[in-house]
Formats: structure tokens, C-alpha cells, sequence
């Protein structure tokens, strides 16, 4: 028993219809065509200096160098283990591109953990 050609061609027919209606940003999968279904993403910005952080006993180094083209502000922190020991903040420093500074800080016993903060310089 032979289908009439209606019945053959139906499928391939509304397939068609639903590909010639359907706007062009929804049929197409790239970013760069469909402005309101997504989101451009956004280039990784290549910031922040490297830093090396050493305890040794009551004193903490941190040596930082930035590899990158943009500068950038680090501070140390250094928190200390006894209550009555008072925590440190260094003042930030710029690291230019291409640029090594050294930063220290103390606790008068035992250091808890050390840290380095980092901000774009303006």
C-alpha cells in the first residue's frame, strides 16, 4: 500500500515551515549572532602580581613580582595567634609591570596566617 504524496511530503514540508519561520538568532548557535539570548563574554583581564609568602618564626616576608602590563597596589596582612598580639596591615605598595617588591611584617609570638591583598592602581 503506497501513501498518497501528501502524507509523503508533510514531514519534510512542515520541517521547512518551522526553519523559514524561526528568526535567524535562534536558528543560529554562535555568540556572535544572537544579541539578547546571551550574554558576551567577557575577555579574562590579565591582572595581579605573584606572590611568595614566608613565615619564619615571628617574622613574614612576602615577595611579590607582577608580570603583567597593568599595575598593581598589594599589601601584606599578617594575623597573629594570641589574642593580646596585635595583627598587622602593611601599607599598600605599587608593583609596576615587570616590577619585585618585598613587604614584611611581624607578631611578637606566634603568627596564626599571612596574607597578600591586591588592587588595580589608578
Amino acid at each position: 500500500m503506497r501513501l498518497p504524496l501528501s502524507h509523503r511530503i508533510a514531514p519534510a514540508l512542515t520541517a521547512v515551515v518551522l526553519l523559514v519561520a524561526l528568526p535567524y538568532d535562534a536558528a543560529s548557535d554562535t555568540a556572535e549572532n544572537s544579541g539578547h539570548a546571551r550574554v558576551a563574554e567577557k575577555k579574562r583581564e590579565l591582572f595581579g602580581a605573584g606572590c611568595r609568602i614566608k613565615v619564619d618564626g615571628t617574622r613574614v616576608t612576602a615577595s611579590c613580582h607582577n608580570s603583567y602590563p597593568g599595575a598593581d597596589r598589594v599589601a601584606l596582612h599578617v594575623e597573629c595567634d594570641l589574642w593580646w598580639d596585635i595583627d598587622t596591615d602593611s601599607a599598600p605598595v605599587e608593583v609596576g609591570p615587570a616590577g619585585t617588591v618585598r613587604l614584611a611584617g611581624r607578631c611578637w609570638k606566634n603568627v596564626r596566617t599571612a596574607w597578600v591583598s591586591h588592587r588595580k592602581a589608578a
